[in-house]
């Protein structure tokens, strides 16, 4: 590779021409689909990013002019560019490069990030702490269009008050209305040329100091210019909330993306520029197919397909859905710009009219789910659980208080493995459990999920969440068959040592019974309300331990405890789960054994070895 063996920090690139940064870029993208097809990650978008990065790494001066990539999922060319390129193979593997921005990994990475919609807002505050504090350099926030779908973006625009923020809008999708025609092609063009702004600010400069008039003049041409650009311009929101405005601008053009970055570096007014991009660019597969690789596990470059299938919760919750939807045509389903991740592709396509896609946008979701839900019809609201966190507001003030049947498929709960701490699904038990008027359900296997779907439409009365796992179910105990109980024993009700679980840490426990002596399980299917009527089965337990693949304050094992203290349970109790921390990435089966979850550990704390 040419010039990527060379280029150890941005500051290389400033020795680099435009055609040998396009070359750059090629090697880039060769790297980044050689890396991911082996460790798995965000690769369409990365792919879509890497021009618009590297012109970035071109005009400004990391870190000094700080670089915030919304979600983070499209640095890749970034931390490539900034001291990692030696360590990329480790992506997203355990004690790796993370796969989004994180400062702990550089002082290039202003931000950590993983969920949307956040990068405007924490940007204006940077901008605002620079100003105040004296310091120059820029600010520059980097959103995609499908991060413009969240209310946080545009609360962060409306604040706009910063003469050193520049904003990137990364259009891959046209969301925002397209400008027209030639001459609004042509007039960016030549507002972006870095010698017509230099020639335009001499001018000024001149007008301005011009005795009496000199102002009067300045104020009549700016006010013409603002309206020769709505005329020409058919999309001027941007101009309305204080940006100087320049695109569309093609992001793959690194001359056109220098010259308007250079330009809006050299402007002292808030700028922001709108780009449009190809989604998986360079990488065929990906750009026949962005939301496959969007974020996708292992892959054979030669062929794009993915190297592990078969079914998983995800999928099984989708057809579950849609058999429900056949026979009653209340079912409603809803996801936040999630539908292929949350197994809904097929509902969508067989029920068009009751499937709505509501953008990046949990809160509205759920407030909206709580509506259809007032005028009788039946919402699943398929969500990520690393993503619910952001409505917990509408759980409780739109869901709970209306008292509204409103059913929330909780996906990737628990550990997610290689996305790392901002989507590990590990809060959610703590914050439902604390929400009265909700239902929780946690299925080990898919017959389970399946069955408490249907409790939660025709056998509950209020809102009911059902939260599963990441990947597929693990294998079942011969015989077991789900009972529609709020708990289920295995093994010797007589025990005097009892493993109570919920969920996908069933299977570890299960595994661990037959070298325990004298021992028993109490799974939870309904962790929320525990049923009271569990505490009979303890009566001969003297020691009772709470597996929870969750995190441990607030979560249900204290709930359990409560309700032994109730009761006056005089059994030894512990509760392993997720201490004060946040996960890093690993893979699933060490993130079990780092937190004492998985079966030799289960042994091993039952035994005092």
């Amino acid at each position: 590779m040419a010039y990527l063996d060379w280029v150890n920090s941005p500051k290389d690139l400033k020795k680099l021409n435009n055609d040998e940064l396009g070359e750059l870029c090629d090697e880039i993208r060769r790297l980044m689909i050689e890396v991911v097809s082996k460790n798995g990650g965000h690769l369409a978008s990365n792919l879509g990013a890497v021009e618009l990065t590297v012109a970035l790494h071109k005009v400004f001066n990391s870190p000094n002019d700080q670089i915030v990539f919304d979600v983070g999922h499209q640095s890749y060319t970034h931390k490539i560019l900034t001291g990692r390129k030696d360590s990329f193979s480790t992506l997203r593997t355990e004690g790796g490069i993370s796969g989004f921005t994180r400062p702990d990994e550089s002082e290039h990475d202003i931000f950590s990030s993983g969920h949307s919609s956040t990068s405007v807002s924490s940007a204006i505050g940077l901008a605002k702490a620079k100003t105040l504090k004296g310091e120059k350099g820029k600010v520059i926030a980097v959103i995609g269009d499908g991060a413009l779908t969240g209310g946080l973006a545009y609360e962060g625009l409306n604040n706009n008050e910063c003469s050193n923020l520049i904003v990137i809008l990364n259009d891959n999708n046209m969301s925002i209305s397209p400008n027209v025609g030639t001459m609004a092609k042509n007039l960016t063009n030549i507002r972006t040329s870095p010698k017509y702004f230099t020639f335009k600010s001499k001018i000024t400069r001149f007008i301005a100091k011009i005795p009496k008039i000199g102002s009067q003049i300045t104020r009549s041409i700016t006010a013409i210019n603002q309206k020769i650009r709505k005329r020409v311009y058919k999309n001027t929101f941007f101009e309305d909330l204080g940006f100087r405005y320049y695109g569309p601008i093609d992001g793959h053009n690194l001359e056109d993306l220098i010259d308007a970055l250079t330009v809006a570096k050299a402007h002292s007014h808030s700028v922001l520029i709108h780009i449009n991009t190809v989604k998986g660019k360079g990488y065929e597969f990906a750009e026949k197919d962005p939301s496959l690789f969007h974020g996708i596990g292992k892959f054979n470059i030669e062929t794009g397909e993915p190297l592990s299938k078969g079914e998983t919760f995800s999928s099984a919750f989708g057809k579950s859905l849609v058999g429900f939807a056949d026979k009653d045509s209340r079912i409603c389903a809803v996801t936040a710009a999630m539908s292929t991740g949350t197994g809904l592709v097929e509902f969508s396509k067989k029920y068009p009219q009751r499937f709505f896609d509501v953008g990046i946008a949990e809160q509205h979701a759920v407030t909206f789910s709580a509506g259809l839900a007032k005028n009788g019809m039946v919402p699943f609201f398929a969500v990520y659980s690393t993503f619910l966190q952001r409505s917990y507001d509408q759980l409780i003030h739109d869901i709970a208080m209306q008292n509204v049947k409103v059913v929330f498929g909780i996906d990737r709960a628990g550990f997610v493995g290689e996305d790392g701490e901002s989507h590990q699904g590990l809060f959610d038990t703590a914050f439902l459990m604390s929400i009265p008027n909700l239902t929780v359900f946690a299925p080990t296997y898919f017959d389970e999920l399946s069955s408490m779907m249907y409790q939660s439409i025709y056998k509950e009365n209020g809102a009911c969440a059902i939260r599963y796992p990441r990947g597929g179910e693990c294998e079942k105990p011969e015989g077991y068959e789900y009972q529609k109980e709020p708990y289920t024993v295995f093994g010797n009700r007589e025990g005097d040592t009892c493993l109570v679980t919920y969920g996908r840490e069933f299977c570890q426990c299960y595994a661990a019974l037959d070298t325990l002596e004298n021992a028993f399980i109490v799974k939870l299917n309904r962790i929320k309300p525990i049923d009271a009527s569990v505490v009979d089965e303890l009566k001969n337990a003297k020691r009772i331990f709470f597996f929870e693949e969750g995190i441990k304050s607030g979560g249900v094992g204290e709930h359990f405890a409560s309700l032994l203290a109730e009761n006056s349970v005089n059994a030894e109790y512990r509760h392993i789960a997720v201490t004060d921390e946040f996960v890093k990435q690993a893979p699933v089966k060490s993130q079990f054994k780092k937190y004492h979850l998985d079966t030799q550990s289960i042994i091993n704390e039952v035994n005092n070895e």
